[in-house]
């Protein structure tokens, strides 16, 4: 654990050489990154660690910004330089930092990306409304997510748990079982985990980049490797599109057959991939 402010932060650490930090996604924690964590581990400084409000970490109060959280656990942990890899929201984060330290970044992966100022299209909320919220109605979710029910009703945190897992991890057109049964199985804990600190904990206000990540990705100079899983969601898929065709420097790797987590549900062909570019830089 390490107090950054008023928070303690989870985080794991291993390693020596060039610092290369990852960075979970929203539907996860940091126990997503446990292959490339140890194979990495081998050839450098890998720090990976849970967002506030996620995993080990405190919760998410008061008002906060998660790239500054990042860019904080990096002078605590006296890192001048990293290279990031940001799963889905992590990705967003790691951009978000990028823009706002850039002397400090010498590297992207993002898996999967989030970006800041980005407004999810119409069909995007369709989806994610039929195949997740409508599991439990978006009345109780609501309800839920403003701390208006004292007590969790258990099934409709498992229903809930195991349907975002099947949408986001296998991909709108697979199911579970499409996944090894522990990938099944860790994904499914750390999204009912998140959900259930969502419901119950306290509600901070995150704080995003101003001016936003969209608009600004020409200004990127590091190289960027774009990986993305071809079964993700549609939408989620076009804004990985738009990172590796604006950001000057990028290259992509596709894995079929994958949907959002790549680094749990690939970890020899994800870990293969980012080696690969890291021994480019």
């Amino acid at each position: 654990m390490i107090r950054l402010g008023d928070t303690e932060f989870g985080y794991d650490e291993a390693g020596s050489g060039p610092a290369v930090v990852l960075l979970h996604a929203g539907c996860a924690d940091r126990r997503m990154w446990a292959h490339p964590f140890r194979v990495l581990s081998g050839r450098y400084r890998v720090i990976r660690y849970d967002w506030r409000g996620y995993g080990e970490s405190g919760d998410a109060t008061g008002e906060f910004a998660h790239h500054e959280d990042l860019l904080a656990l990096l002078d605590a942990l006296g890192v001048d330089q990293a290279v990031l890899v940001g799963s889905s929201d992590g990705g967003k984060i790691a951009l978000d930092a990028t823009l706002t330290a850039p002397e400090r970044i010498t590297a992207l992966t993002l898996v999967a990306p989030g970006l800041s100022g980005h407004v999810w299209p119409p069909s995007m909320a369709a989806r994610y409304r039929e195949r997740v919220h409508d599991v439990i109605g978006i009345d109780r979710l609501r309800s839920y997510r403003a701390g208006e029910v004292e007590t969790i009703d258990v099934a409709e945190l498992e229903a809930y748990a195991a349907a975002e897992t099947e949408f986001l991890v296998a991909g709108p057109g697979r199911t579970r079982d499409d996944l090894d049964p522990q990938v099944w199985e860790l994904a499914l804990t750390m999204d009912r985990l998140l959900n259930e600190r969502s419901w119950t904990g306290p509600h901070g206000s995150a704080r995003g980049l101003v001016p936003p990540a969209k608009g600004r990705l020409t200004e990127v100079e590091v190289p960027i490797l774009v990986v993305t899983g071809l079964a993700d969601v549609p939408e989620i898929l076009e804004v990985s599109d738009l990172l590796a065709r604006e950001i000057r420097k990028a290259r992509r790797v596709d894995l079929p057959e994958t949907g959002h987590l790549p680094p749990l549900e690939r970890p020899e062909e994800f870990t293969a991939a980012l080696t690969d570019f890291l021994a480019t830089l």
